[in-house]
């Protein structure tokens, strides 16, 4: 049986992932953007003290593992990476000296607190149950 010559052929089915690799590249770069916000904001705000308690380390840390667990429940462990390179490179790039001379990490335990309980922190947010961020009843 032949087709008629005015009618169009259907495209090929399509496979339900094609296509969707920029909505991971997209997520990737927004995750990447959050992790060095978030570093530079943490990175700021860790030496705050309010009536001598480390307030500020404390909410640098909390709101770095809220970033950890948003990245990992909005698309899993990828933008959880970027996430978490994006405040590493912010963090480290922030804790070198300035022209001045000026550090906004300094080698002392707040310093190192932040440095290395904020990678905890998206160590943390990498190792949560995967049941945790699933839809379905256990």
């Amino acid at each position: 049986m032949s087709t008629p010559e005015h009618a169009t052929p259907t495209p090929p089915p399509v496979a339900a992932g094609a296509g969707r690799w920029w909505r991971s590249a997209a997520r990737a770069v927004l995750a990447l953007a959050l992790g060095a916000v978030i570093g530079v904001l943490g990175t700021v705000a860790h030496r705050t003290q309010w009536h001598d308690l480390p307030v500020g380390i404390v909410l640098a840390l909390a709101i770095t593992l809220s970033t950890a667990v948003l990245c990992r429940a909005w698309a899993g462990l990828g933008p959880l990476l970027a996430a978490g390179a994006g405040w590493v490179v912010a963090v480290q790039v922030l804790a070198v000296a300035g022209p001045g001379g000026d550090v906004l990490v300094p080698a002392q335990p707040v310093g190192l607190v932040w440095t290395y309980g904020g990678l905890a922190m998206f160590l943390v947010g990498a190792f949560l149950p995967r049941s945790w961020f699933s839809d379905r009843r256990a």
